[in-house]
């Protein structure tokens, strides 16, 4: 199964975004269908209407729990893929003067809305299962993969008709899997590409790039698929796709675009591309708002920091949370890591090598966009020019 869907992936990327577009109109909008068909079933079994109190009703103490903040921010940095470069990658293809400002709204607003009404699919039938085993719901709900994974599947043994609702859940799921690989392979073959322009312009096929990507992410799921490959899927899960990787790296992104690149110059670009000025309330939030609060989290975090645990029983070992802190690291060094050799590889004094990183060097088909008073500031050096002409040739 797992090199079947992985078979699917490479052949609905393989040539690029026009064909990964053709397929995601079905994998986006299918799984909505089935969560309406679900919610309508649900919300008619016995129990149903504790499970959505459940759901509904906020117990504020959890406030002071590090985890809580720690996974709602998991839930809205990964399901809007920030940190991640998918967002940045697949932004890259589209138009100069498209209206990114309105996207970042829809997108927003659309992907809570959905989270929102999953969870009235997922604590109706949550509610029903408590009622028929007698329980509390507390004690039937979970957090995690062991949500989707343990608690809802059993729920759906419950049912009437169980097979029809089961197919329908787990093909679901497959669906919403290969959605999301779609993005993020997407993503990281796109920066593949774009980080070696040479090897792109001497040959080298987007298909063996995608092939090997593909037969990487192959090899590593293999051991997911074991006896224990919950446990391991939860450790790549809790430590390197989530958590405090992405808010260590959403906070280095609002630094570089906020500080390094400047606010004001980023408002002016996007103005240029959509022909208005965005809120300053987002100008405020790159520049203080986001980094303050991914700091916030990830230090309450560190703080409050608890062992991992797999379905409220299982604690990992002392080696299996050193093999989770290696993963996590294992991305967040690679931001500072970067800025110091490439500070020891440039040339002149300190400010001097910062100043020549830190300064945009535009190319001819940025140049055409801007008004000629503001496009003389940015042209770039002949220093800088040799530096990135084969980079340009490549675009």
């Amino acid at each position: 199964c797992v090199f079947a869907t992985w078979i699917i992936v490479y052949f609905c990327i393989w040539k690029g975004v026009k064909s990964t577009g053709k397929v995601v109109y079905f994998t986006a909008l299918f799984p909505y269908l089935v969560l309406i068909i679900l919610l309508a079933h649900g919300v008619s079994l016995p129990g149903a209407l504790n499970g959505i109190i459940y759901y509904l009703k906020p117990d504020w103490s959890k406030l002071g729990e590090a985890q809580v903040w720690i996974d709602a921010g998991t839930q809205i940095f990964f399901s809007y893929a920030i940190g991640l470069g998918a967002l940045t990658a697949l932004g890259s293809y589209n138009r100069f003067h498209n209206n990114c400002y309105r996207d970042a709204y829809l997108l927003a607003l659309i992907n809570s809305t959905t989270s929102f009404f999953s969870g009235f699919v997922v604590f109706s039938v949550l509610g029903f299962m408590a009622s028929e085993q007698g329980m509390d719901i507390s004690k039937v709900a979970e957090s995690g993969p062991g949500l989707a994974f343990i608690a809802y599947p059993k729920a759906v043994t419950l049912m009437p008709i169980a097979p029809l609702w089961a197919a329908l859940f787990f093909f679901m799921l497959l669906v919403l899997g290969l959605d999301s690989q779609f993005v993020g392979v997407e993503g990281f073959i796109t920066g593949i590409m774009d980080l070696f322009p040479t090897y792109v312009s001497g040959g080298l096929r987007r298909e063996v790039v995608v092939a090997v990507c593909c037969l990487i992410c192959f090899v590593i799921d293999l051991c997911m698929v074991t006896d224990g490959g919950m446990y391991i899927f939860q450790l790549f899960d809790y430590y390197s796709a989530s958590g405090i990787t992405l808010l260590w790296q959403a906070f280095w992104e609002c630094i570089v675009v906020a500080w390094v690149y400047g606010a004001d110059r980023f408002i002016d670009d996007i103005a240029r591309m959509i022909g208005y000025r965005p809120l300053a309330w987002i100008k405020w939030c790159w520049l203080f708002i986001t980094p303050c609060v991914c700091v916030g989290i990830f230090l309450f975090h560190v703080v409050n920091y608890k062992p991992l645990t797999y379905n409220k029983t299982y604690i990992y070992p002392w080696w299996g949370e050193t093999i989770g802190w290696i993963l996590a690291t294992a991305s967040m060094v690679c931001v500072p890591l970067t800025v110091i050799i490439k500070m020891l590889q440039a040339e002149g004094s300190l400010q001097q090598r910062w100043q020549h990183l830190t300064t945009p060097v535009w190319g001819s088909h940025h140049l055409q966009y801007m008004t000629m008073e503001a496009s003389s500031k940015f042209l770039p050096t002949e220093s800088q020019t040799q530096g990135h002409k084969e980079k340009e040739t490549a675009i």
